[in-house]
């Protein structure tokens, strides 16, 4: 073999092979598109304006078709639910129930919804960039589309493609952040959990718009 076919055989395996960026990318979708369900529990963060309240936490489950349910311990009895179709956040400090379409929601917890089987970094985001952090990966990507309620988002991936962290940049300056651990892959999640009931008494708002996290 010549060397000027050896040298274009290196360049073109040079080409083809993934950047960093391309194997966070990968590694993050094929862990998650590959799951049916996932239960995680959460400590979530936000912020407006600099000024942050105080952190909350609980346990995210998701399920395939858009199906998600986070039930809060901090505070206790906050329940935020998408059937897939419709999101309902009740607080039952309250007593009250937001009710809006899926596909109105601005709420910056329920593109989460989507984890699960439809995971396309890169069809949804754009200048996606990573940076090491130990032996994870922080990955820095913003919004193709100026539809959607947040501009920007960071999570750190571990080796694997589980997310650890996630912070989300709502496109007012709000900051929504989550601690994820002891993720479960595939547990055994009935249909019925997603299956949202409205309390005895509860005050109902139907909403086209309203962000949820200020509850």
């Amino acid at each position: 073999m010549s060397r000027s076919l050896i040298l274009f055989s290196v360049v073109a395996l040079l080409s083809r092979a993934a950047t960093p960026t391309d194997q966070v990318i990968d590694s993050v979708q094929k862990h998650y598109n590959s799951a049916r369900s996932i239960a995680v529990n959460f400590t979530e963060g936000y912020s407006v304006d600099g000024h942050q309240r105080p952190p909350e936490a609980g346990k995210l489950t998701l399920r395939k078709q858009g199906k998600m349910r986070w039930d809060y311990t901090e505070p206790a009895g906050k329940v935020f639910v998408s059937d897939g179709k419709t999101v309902f956040l009740y607080t039952a400090g309250y007593n009250k129930v937001e009710k809006v379409p899926l596909k109105d929601t601005e709420d910056m917890r329920a593109p989460l919804a989507f984890l699960l089987g439809h995971l396309d970094l890169r069809r949804e985001f754009r200048d996606i960039t990573v940076s090491p952090e130990g032996t994870s990966w922080w990955l820095d990507a913003k919004a193709k589309s100026d539809r959607t309620p947040y501009s920007e988002i960071k999570m750190l991936v571990a080796p694997g493609g589980k997310v650890s962290q996630l912070k989300v940049l709502g496109r007012d300056e709000t900051m929504l952040s989550f601690a994820f651990s002891q993720e479960q892959l595939n547990p055994v999640v009935n249909d019925a959990l997603f299956h949202f009931v409205i309390p005895p008494g509860a005050e109902v708002v139907n909403a086209v718009e309203y962000t949820g996290q200020d509850e």
